[in-house]
């Protein structure tokens, strides 16, 4: 089979361990775009892609953001789902009454990331993603949203690890015929709209953009948010690094995202 697009994971997967792209993994993007697209897939905002875009020389081909729940083709929206409001006032209301307000609350809605305070938390995103947040309370973010009932594309919740366990046991037994929920680290929670995935922004990019089939795609990645995405397409790759049960759908290895593992298995195209 001669694959014809790929999709990448970025944190875990295309980065390396200083959470940058190493020369290898630039200079083979940049020797494939020409003939085979090079897409990136994300639970991150467009503003912390665009940069890793311009640096591998792809600025301008579309962006799957938010998990799937925000697919971008340049300016244009292929797709957008967001957490309706009364789920996000429901989820800050949890955390004041049972949880005394302790967990952070990221809200992000298109290129918007509002952090209630610029904490630890909030520090950690903006050093690894090189976005800064605009610093608005979670009652204040709602209240201006209320009127419009506006959504949001992705919920992050952080905090200590007893705090996110007990506040994960909650919105599992609550909300998971609702939202995705996701828990990539002890410390974060990312929620997101129940009807979109990594796959499903896959399908949209293939169908709308590039008219290809799943078969005809390769897809790296690493955590539990990647693991449909990689049994989805024609050749899902997971890096050494990877969930085991990632790994387990996967129809090939490569090495770990700190050893060049997505540039080590394109230089094989």
């Amino acid at each position: 089979m001669k694959y014809k697009i790929i999709f990448s994971d970025i944190d875990g997967t295309l980065l390396n361990g200083d959470r940058t792209l190493s020369e290898a993994t630039i200079r083979q993007v940049k020797r494939l775009k020409s003939t085979i697209p090079f897409i990136l897939v994300s639970s991150r905002m467009p503003d912390q892609m665009y940069h890793l875009q311009k640096d591998l020389g792809i600025e301008g081909l579309p962006i799957i953001a938010y998990n799937g729940g925000l697919v971008l083709n340049g300016e244009k929206v292929l797709h957008s789902a967001v957490i309706p409001y009364p789920i996000l006032k429901e989820i800050a209301t949890i955390n004041e009454e049972k949880f005394g307000g302790e967990i952070h609350i990221s809200f992000y809605r298109n290129n918007k990331w509002y952090a209630p305070q610029y904490d630890q938390w909030a520090k950690r995103e903006e050093n690894n993603t090189l976005v800064s947040p605009t610093i608005r309370p979670n009652r204040e973010v709602l209240s201006r949203w209320e009127a419009e009932q506006k959504g949001a594309h992705k919920l992050m919740l952080m905090g200590e690890k007893n705090l996110i366990e007990s506040m994960f046991q909650l919105l599992n037994e609550k909300y998971a015929s609702v939202m995705q929920i996701y828990r990539g680290k002890d410390t974060y929670i990312e929620l997101s709209d129940i009807s979109i995935s990594k796959l499903t922004g896959v399908k949209i990019v293939l169908d709308e953009v590039y008219h290809l089939s799943l078969n005809e795609a390769i897809a790296f990645g690493d955590n539990y948010n990647d693991l449909e995405m990689l049994k989805g397409v024609g050749c899902g790759v997971a890096v050494d690094n990877a969930r085991d049960e990632v790994k387990a759908v996967a129809k090939h290895l490569t090495n770990h995202h700190s050893k060049d593992g997505v540039a080590s298995f394109l230089e094989k195209l």
